[in-house]
């Protein structure tokens, strides 16, 4: 069947969803005149990249094209768009702010201040530029440019103000003084805090959707468990996947409105490796993001990092490192971070400050959807989550909601339904699948049906499979699977200090109702 572009091109329509094609065009359609936007740049406004290079990704054709490098356009013309942020090792005196520009500009900075009307403060930011070779016949060269300043030196439990900007376009000016956005830093010992949580989002009308509901729990940040922005088709870390840079661009700009007050910390997911960019493929991530630098090698795994906020510490970790189901990455770190893990965890435990341990990352240890449990997971990182009491383990991969009951020695230690409390010292660990971030969904096994709050479909087992280490599947019995929901959702986590310590652990639809709850509890 023909497939009317209506100003797309026929390739890119094709594999571009509704609501994919919806924002390229209000974006080309309705970009301003007298300042070149992403949405002017996707529109092909500035045309210093038209011509194309020949490369070996058969990526599709591009949702845009920027100009190079070379194009001259006065810095007054340019606007920053997608702003995002992301804490820097510590929440409470550290911040990171990064965003983007359609073209090269000079001299970048970010205004801050603890008012709205008093900007003084002026910090330089770093340029790191991102080129994408052109592909004959499929798209053009991209250049992309990405702005980061570094915060240090934040007082705690304070609320800043700040705008972006460079030579010719002023934040604290008149005219741009609507572009002025505002962040929170962690407190020294919150009472409480809220943070939330999915994987597998892109750019879609339900990942624009979820956002908005997210942001209405107000959030003190989130964690993205990987597969960010689907750039990358196919996800299997190879060149021939198909890869489209410009949806980056879409992405930041869906999520600005969020991520511009809320710290997004992101992990890597399979289609977070851009076989395009670096040896590893994370070249692109390392132009786009600043993540706490804590890693075992923040160079050479940026999705790897830890951060402690209130009485929680968080992990971030890189399963495509371990991963026995998509094996381009496999055993790249030669054991490094799952050594530079286990001290970390040993590190969490050792501080009498923190209460909980979260770990999130990308591929599941335990689901029955898709792509099943990995046994690379399992087998590298199960151990250590035992050995150190993980209280939590949030996973994307899997396009839908799933809960584990509590998981000990490889079984079910004890059941956890839905409103239920559990104590990870004594029951083992509950793993969250949390990938209804916005992409396309996923199913459960034939005959296994949807269970969860106010539609519970209780099971003693259900049939699923795992990758097994010849990285082929194999069919099992589970009895672990207690939630399990097909919609677009996400997890909110409520975190209290004091003599009782607890996570509030739920799972909202993108409709706002409550698909599940639990609550996190040590020694009760």
């Amino acid at each position: 069947m023909d497939i009317p572009d209506f100003g797309i091109p026929p390739q890119l329509a094709r594999r571009m969803s509704m609501a994919e094609q919806h924002e390229y065009l209000r974006t080309k359609l309705s970009r301003r005149r007298t300042l070149v936007t992403a949405g002017a740049v996707a529109g092909g406004l500035l045309t210093g990249c038209a011509g194309s290079e020949q490369g070996t990704s058969g990526a599709k054709p591009s949702a845009s094209t920027s100009a190079s490098s070379a194009t001259k356009v006065p810095g007054s013309a340019v606007a920053p768009f997608g702003r995002h942020l992301a804490f820097g090792a510590d929440p409470r005196t550290q911040m990171r702010i990064s965003w983007q520009v359609p073209v090269a500009v000079k001299k970048p900075f970010v205004r801050i201040g603890t008012r709205p009307d008093d900007l003084s403060r002026r910090i330089e930011a770093e340029v790191r530029d991102l080129h994408t070779p052109g592909v004959t016949g499929v798209r053009p060269p991209l250049d992309q440019y990405y702005v980061h300043t570094a915060l240090d030196g934040l007082l705690p439990g304070a609320t800043y103000y700040y705008g972006v900007g460079h030579d010719g376009f002023d934040p604290a000016s008149a005219a741009h003084r609507s572009t002025i956005a505002s962040f929170r830093t962690a407190p020294s010992r919150p009472e409480r805090f809220v943070f939330t949580a999915f994987g597998d989002q892109g750019v879609s009308k339900a990942a624009a959707a979820n956002d908005h509901i997210l942001l209405r729990q107000e959030p003190a940040f989130h964690l993205h468990a990987g597969d960010i922005c689907y750039a990358n088709v196919k996800g299997r870390g190879e060149e021939s996947d198909g890869y489209d840079p410009g949806f980056w661009d879409l992405f930041l700009k869906q999520n600005e409105e969020v991520a511009r007050s809320v710290p997004w910390m992101v992990t890597t997911g399979n289609h977070d490796m851009e076989a395009w960019y670096s040896p590893d493929g994370y070249g692109g991530q390392l132009a786009r993001w600043s993540l706490p630098d804590n890693g075992f090698d923040p160079r050479r795994a940026p999705g790897v990092y830890a951060f402690t906020y209130g009485n929680v510490g968080f992990v971030a970790l890189d399963a495509n490192d371990v991963s026995y189901e998509i094996p381009a990455n496999f055993g790249y770190t030669g054991g490094k971070q799952t050594a530079w893990l286990d001290d970390r965890l040993a590190a969490l435990r050792a501080d009498s400050t923190v209460d909980f341990v979260v770990v999130f990352f990308h591929h599941c240890a335990y689901s029955t959807s898709s792509h099943a449990s990995d046994g690379g997971v399992r087998d590298e990182w199960l151990p250590l989550f035992a050995k150190h009491q993980v209280d939590l383990v949030i996973n994307g991969h899997n396009h839908v909601y799933e809960r584990t009951d509590a998981i000990k020695g490889g079984e079910v230690g004890r059941r956890v339904p839905i409103g239920a409390s559990t104590d990870p010292t004594r029951d083992g660990t509950v793993y969250v699948t949390a990938g209804g971030g916005g992409k396309d969904l996923y199913g459960f096994p034939a005959g296994v049906e949807e269970s969860y709050e106010g539609h519970v479909r209780d099971r003693d087992s259900v049939d699923t499979f795992e990758w097994t280490k010849s990285r082929a599947s194999k069919a099992q019995t589970v009895e672990w699977s207690r939630v399990r929901y097909q919609g677009f959702s996400f997890l909110k986590v409520e975190a209290e200090s004091g003599t009782a310590p607890k996570l509030k652990v739920s799972a909202l639809a993108q409709s706002g109702d409550r698909i599940d709850h639990f609550e996190v509890r040590r020694g009760a």
